[in-house]
């Protein structure tokens, strides 16, 4: 037998890059570790910052709120939540649903939906509403991560019109930072250094750009938690369950989607469960604290793992740390970073996000139709809705009625007759359930077959009370003609299920 030393250079592993690893159990005793998660906090609290702003424009609240909720949201999931290194915050998902409630009834009933909403996800996470994410399939999964990846990209399109040139120069050279600094060291951050680097061109040369101080204020005191001033009835209940319900089905469905994204990619497990309840907890406190509401986001999220190379809680606690630290202590630094720098970055993250290898050619070639179908429409339907939620469920029905045809047109049935013509065998293969029945009813011969039949079912399964009704219907055109019919080899789930449920 040859030695380890003689076979340990062949059978070595290619080598993992060191920020794609998990962090070992000693990890709170290694510097390299400690300067990833501080330095990937840093440059997400600095991405953080517009987007929040963003979305409470779209939720039609003062920034602030924006603000608060990915604070507490970031340092709440950090703590309670189920997946490491993830990211939540305010996000454009839970902005579009709970604005009709701002514009309706007020702020006060905001803050009261997205404390109602956390309440529903912890009730959902003990239930064990994350146990479903495993029936959604996998081109639905990555119709949603691409669909996201384009949404994320698609959200810096705003920044690029009716802005002076030297915007479009500014987000050429951050991509090219990004793209090029990795390559001398990964020691600090490349959108660190892209944001630090064209904030100072900026201010030095006296370029006049947009800034993240054009898009709003930023606070200038730590938010007071509370409860919101609402009547405390049963018609406030009415009118702000049916949004806040909404909110934590969408916060749910991104939050887990996102969590399985970053299993995937870190190769680690994640307690889904427990990141549910852990949304929810976050949501409750964010609206004591005045905040819009938030989940999982994955334009940050990718950014910490993926292009950060963040593994730990750290990095989320810190995100929201920082991003209060900068918006209330640094906040007249802050507001003088470009925004072509932050698009730069996102545009990179949106890249990195998207899953390309689904959409090449020969996968395309190589994967069944029924699969891109449902990729396909999972990805339009986010992209046209913006609501991931409602493309999770579409693409899931479309994967449904995809797999059910697929199954039904396997079931087959060959008919053999006796040489003497006194007998025929049809022997049945496949599923026999409420898709494949009455294409199974309409294949036998009732008037042209000879007196004796026998139906052999060795190879099929009778799965519903639709094969059960559809094997009866053929026994009993049979009967009417005057023929008997034997049927053999159906196994004994099948057979206590006619029992139950055929003719008497």
């Amino acid at each position: 037998m040859p030695s380890a030393a003689t076979t340990a250079p062949e059978a070595a592993p290619t080598p993992v890059r060191p920020r794609f690893r998990a962090p070992g159990p000693d990890w709170l005793r290694d510097p390299r570790v400690w300067r990833t998660e501080v330095l990937a906090g840093l440059v997400v609290a600095l991405a953080l910052i517009p987007e929040a702003i963003a979305f409470s424009v779209i939720a039609g609240v003062d920034p602030a709120l924006g603000l608060f909720a990915s604070f507490t949201m970031a340092v709440t999931t950090a703590i309670v939540g189920g997946r490491r290194a993830m990211i939540s915050a305010a996000t454009g998902a839970v902005a579009l649903v709970i604005a009709p409630v701002n514009r309706e009834h007020g702020v006060q009933f905001l803050i009261a939906t997205v404390i109602l909403a956390g309440l529903f996800q912890i009730v959902l996470g003990i239930v064990g509403v994350a146990k479903l994410m495993r029936f959604v399939p996998r081109p639905v999964l990555v119709g949603s991560v691409n669909s996201l990846a384009a949404l994320v990209f698609l959200a810096q399109l705003p920044e690029t019109r009716n802005v002076p040139m030297a915007v479009y120069a500014l987000i050429a050279a951050g991509i090219v930072l990004l793209v090029l600094f990795p390559k001398v060291t990964t020691l600090v951050p490349a959108p660190l250094v892209t944001i630090t680097v064209l904030t100072l061109v900026t201010v030095a040369a006296g370029i006049a750009v947009p800034t993240v101080g054009d898009r709003g204020a930023l606070p200038s005191a730590l938010p007071v938690p509370g409860l919101p001033d609402v009547p405390f009835t049963l018609g406030t209940l009415a009118t702000i369950a049916p949004y806040a319900f909404a909110v934590a089905l969408v916060g749910l469905v991104e939050s887990l989607l996102t969590a399985k994204l970053v299993d995937d990619l870190t190769d680690t497990p994640s307690n889904k469960t427990r990141e549910s309840i852990g949304q929810g907890v976050a949501n409750v406190v964010t609206g004591l604290f005045g905040g819009m509401g938030g989940c999982a986001v994955i334009g940050q999220t990718m950014m910490n793992v993926k292009v950060a190379g963040a593994r730990t809680r750290v990095s989320t606690f810190l995100s929201g740390a920082f991003l209060l630290v900068l918006c209330v202590i640094l906040g007249p630094v802050v507001s003088r970073i470009p925004m072509a720098a932050l698009v730069a970055v996102m545009v990179i993250v949106s890249v990195a996000a998207f899953d390309w290898e689904s959409v090449a050619p020969r996968t395309l070639r190589k994967a069944p139709v029924g699969e891109t179908v449902v990729m396909l429409v999972t990805l339009g339907c986010v992209l046209v809705s913006h609501n991931l939620a409602l493309g999770v469920v579409v693409g899931s029905v479309t994967a449904t009625l995809v797999f059910t045809r697929r199954v039904a047109r396997r079931t087959t049935v060959t008919s053999v007759t006796d040489p003497d013509g006194t007998t025929v065998v049809h022997r049945v293969s496949g599923e026999l359930f409420f898709a494949s029945a009455e294409a199974f009813a309409d294949r036998f011969d009732h008037a042209g077959d000879p007196d004796r039949v026998v139906i052999d079912l060795s190879a099929a399964r009778v799965s519903d009370g639709s094969a059960v009704a559809a094997l009866d219907a053929v026994v009993a055109a049979y009967a009417r003609h005057g023929k008997t019919v034997e049927i053999t080899g159906l196994d004994a789930a099948g057979a206590a299920l006619r029992d139950r449920l055929g003719a008497s």
